[in-house]
Parts: structure tokens; sequence; C-alpha cells
């Protein structure tokens, strides 16, 4: 497809910058997948918008599932980055006021943790230093991709860096470039999806619990609230609510939002102080149409967004970096054309239903949840009582929410 043509004044023009695959956007995302293809052989261009250190200093926190871990590992970044890192052997699932728990615990699964709370800028910088001896890899940054043109045989990207505008000749455009993408836009994707009727209020605290290891997912009937444990006595909040709501918790005095959040909380973190400012973002579910096209892919939330509730965002693009590396070093080892549609299509039909069942997933858990009609009151709490129970039920929905259920990328399988 063709994306519309922006006319550009050719000022300062420079000699045209080739490689295989260029991807833009330098998060934790587009960093991944750079690492992974870092002894691929493939010339790589990775393209930012901001400076490195301002795309590092992003105040956020994420749940990593074990499969994350696997995938990490594998790269040869694991080691650095896991003392870094909170970590949880126990899960806590609850639902409002009623008193049933269902505890996970690492013997469900007979890993040595159920999963990882990694702060964004530490996950980011490591990422960054792995590459930095790439010697199959340049950075163009900051710069600001203005146009794509896809054809036949390359895409042609116009960028300005500098004050200069350049073009840049590739097999592939990678679009990680986040949920507004440019590059999805400029390819004229379309997406499908909605925005919830709440948003999410995002913080880091300390406390004086006496363990750190316990992850909970509290269910209120207002939305969720995950708590996620950090190096240090620690812990990431996401508190979800509706909007107006969740603005009027995020304007508390300090002293009125901790007491709201110790009552929130049942008083089970001790003594509570903030070790963040307060971030509040809307929550939406999105799914592109389609994730490739003739020289195009997209992965992480450039492809697809979904839900807060369990923390599966970030895993979701992590494993289409993995998947895609798999999908490229495949092809360019037996001489494939890693533009063309047909092997791209490999990608996409991998990760696109996955996806699609974390998001149906993510999507059930926060609207089964999020009310008081009573009958589903009592399902959802007949629910609980039934995985607390079973066994295989309790260990089917732990593999689900550590991304070990389904197919998993070579790089987690080393």
């Amino acid at each position: 497809m063709t994306s519309p043509t922006i006319t550009l004044a050719q000022s300062n023009p420079v000699a045209p910058l080739d490689c295989d695959l260029a991807i833009v956007g330098g998060g934790i995302v587009g960093a991944t997948l750079a690492l992974a293809l870092k002894y691929s052989g493939l010339k790589i261009k990775m393209i930012e918008a901001q400076p490195l250190e301002k795309v590092a200093s992003r105040e956020r926190s994420y749940a990593l599932s074990l499969l994350s871990g696997r995938i990490f590992d594998s790269l040869g970044v694991w080691s650095e980055m896991l003392p870094q890192i909170g970590k949880f052997s126990h899960i806590r699932l609850s639902d409002a006021d009623y008193p049933e728990v269902v505890k996970f615990q690492t013997e469900d699964l007979g890993t040595d943790y159920l999963g990882y709370v990694g702060e964004h800028g530490v996950i980011l910088r490591i990422l960054q230093r792995a590459i930095a001896d790439c010697s199959n890899l340049e950075w163009l940054c900051p710069a600001q991709v203005v146009n794509v043109t896809y054809e036949d045989t390359e895409a042609i990207i116009t960028l300005e860096k500098e004050g200069k505008t350049q073009q840049l000749r590739t097999k592939l455009v990678i679009g990680a470039d986040g949920p507004r993408s440019p590059i999805r836009t400029l390819a004229g994707i379309k997406t499908q999806g909605w925005k919830y009727w709440q948003s999410c209020l995002t913080f880091t605290i300390k406390h004086t619990a006496p363990r750190n290891d316990v992850a909970f997912e509290r269910f209120w009937y207002s939305g969720p609230m995950g708590i996620l444990p950090l190096p240090g006595n620690r812990c990431q909040i996401v508190w979800t609510a509706p909007h107006a709501q969740a603005k009027a918790i995020q304007d508390l005095e300090k002293g009125d939002f901790i007491a709201k959040l110790q009552e929130r909380t049942q008083e089970s973190l001790g003594e509570i102080e903030l070790d963040s400012d307060r971030y509040l973002f809307p929550v939406q579910l999105m799914q592109s149409q389609r994730y490739t096209q003739s020289r195009l892919a997209l992965v992480g939330d450039a492809a697809h967004c979904c839900h807060p509730v369990g923390g599966q965002g970030l895993n979701l693009g992590i494993r289409d970096a993995a998947a895609l590396a798999h999908v490229l070093q495949a092809a360019h080892e037996k001489g494939e054309d890693i533009g063309d549609l047909q092997v791209l299509k490999r990608y996409e039909n991998w990760r696109r239903w996955e996806n699609w069942l974390i998001l149906g997933f993510t999507d059930f858990l926060d609207r089964f949840f999020s009310n008081h009609w009573w009958p589903l009151m009592v399902v959802r709490r007949l629910g609980l009582r039934l995985m607390a129970w079973l066994p295989p039920l309790k260990k089917l929905a732990l593999q689900l929410m550590t991304g070990l259920l389904g197919k998993h990328p070579q790089l987690a399988k080393n």
C-alpha cells in the first residue's frame, strides 16, 4: 500500500542511508528486537525521535512475565537485570470485600518465581548498553520520520535529523513507535477497539510490610488495583477507576491520598509513603487490523494495547519482538527477502491470534469484576472458589498470566 504523501522541502539533502531493516522507536520493545538481531548479519538502523536518555527517563514500572525473563536471559541481559528488579513468589487475587482469596505460589508451577517487576529506566538502559557495541546497528537519534513510501523491493523513509532531510532505503520498516504510531498511520492501517470508561493512576510507594515478594490483584467494583513489588520495600501501584473518580483521587492532598490508599489496601502494607508523582492515563483496548504489509511490520503498542489488569501489555510487545526476530533470522538464513509479505505473515499469523486471546482475557476480567450486578458477583465469586479448590484450573490461569501458555519464541527455549 502506498502511504499518504507528505511534501517536504528538500533543504540540506545528504546521501541516502541504506540498511536491511529500520526500527522506528527506541523503547523497550524496539531495543529488544534490535538485541535479538544483534548477531543476525542484518544491517539495522534504529530511529528515535527523542534523545536516548529522555526515552529511558520515563517514570513507570512494568510486570515482567516468566516468559519475558526467559527471553531476556537468552539475549544475555538477564543476569544484569535480575538483581535490579522486583521479584514475586506469591500472587493474591481477591474481589472487593469478598473474603475468599486465591493464592498462587511457586509450587503451583515449579518455578523460582511467579514474575518480576522492572522499572522502565532500569530495563531500557540495560538494553541500550547491550546494543551499544553492535557492529551491524546504527542509531539515528534524535530523528523524526516524516514520510514512508513503500515500493516493491524497498521502503524509503524520509526523516529529519539535525535540521537536515535524509532518505533511508530499507528492505523492511518496523513500527515500534507506540499506541499513536505515526508509522501505522502513514501506512493507512486502521485499528479496532474502544476506550474504557476508566483511567489508571500509577505511582510508586515505600512501605514497612515485613515481606515484599507478593503481587496483589485487587478487583473492586470501580476497577482493579495491581500492587507490584519493587526492590527496596517499594511497590508500583496501578489503580483503575472511572475517569472522574481517578482524577479526584489523583488530586487529593497527600495525607488524604495515603489514607484512601490504606483503606483500599486494608492496611496490608504497613506504613506507606509516596515515592513518586501520581500519573494518570486513560485505558484503551486496541488491535491493528493487520500487523504487516509488504515492507512493514508492527510490534508492541503500535500493533495492540490492552487493559493493564494482569500486567500483560509490555510482555506482549517483548514476545512480538522475539517472534519477529525468529521469523526474520530464519528467513535471512534461507536467503528469503525479509520484507516480503509472505515472510512477514508468518509473524502476524503467530502473534495476532495470541494477542487477541490476551486482549480478550483482560477485557473480560475488567468487565466481569468492575460492577455491582449481583448475578455476575455470584458467578465470579464461585469462579474464585473453584480456582482456589481445583489445582488444574489454578495452574491453567497461572500459565496464562505468566506467558507460559501458547507458542514460545525460539529465544525462550534456549
